[in-house]
């Protein structure tokens, strides 16, 4: 039996692109997929990630996971989107759990946990996450970096061409990741 936990993003839920394409090669890849949703970070319009945000999304994840038996499962892995990457990182490590990381636009702040086996995926235009600290972190980490140029924190680029080209390469590296 494997496992995929998906660790959404504050606005980016599971239902969008890069999280529901990589649930989706999840299941096909033979995973049991479980899709958290985190509700009350967003104050107003605006994104808020301080401590205490993290802290709330890593206590609604814990919740969510409590009666999940990891040891059952010969294989897991977390995808997380934004603070999702902060949170998979951060619970994988509080609970000594063993598994692969995929990091969609990963935040300064998911290295400060341990992010073994992971890769991460990158827009160089990204505002919540400076291309040359994710650069550093990722090489001091041993993670697997794949950048984006252009592309935001949904690794979009606003040309519809060039965005589902990164789409797709974002997906085929997923689903290496899956096998």
């Amino acid at each position: 039996m494997k496992l995929c936990v998906i660790f959404p993003g504050m606005g980016y839920t599971c239902e969008r692109p890069l999280l529901a394409g990589a649930a989706e090669l999840a299941r096909e890849a033979g995973y049991e997929v479980i899709p958290l949703t985190f509700t009350g970070l967003m104050k107003g319009d605006k994104k808020d990630l301080s401590p205490e945000t993290t802290s709330q999304a890593f206590v609604q994840a814990a919740e969510a996971l409590s009666g999940v038996n990891f040891a059952a499962y010969e294989r897991v892995v977390f995808i997380g989107k934004s603070i999702g990457t902060m949170v998979c990182t951060a619970y994988s490590e509080s609970r000594r759990l063993d598994v692969q990381h995929i990091l969609f636009t990963p935040l300064k702040g998911t290295f400060d946990y341990t992010a073994s086996n992971a890769c991460a995926f990158h827009g160089t235009k990204d505002p919540w996450a400076p291309t040359a600290a994710i650069k550093r972190l990722c090489a001091e980490k041993g993670v697997k970096l794949y950048l984006y140029p252009g592309a935001n924190h949904s690794l979009i680029t606003g040309d519809e061409e060039t965005d589902a080209r990164y789409q797709a390469d974002a997906m085929e590296k997923a689903a290496a990741v899956l096998i």
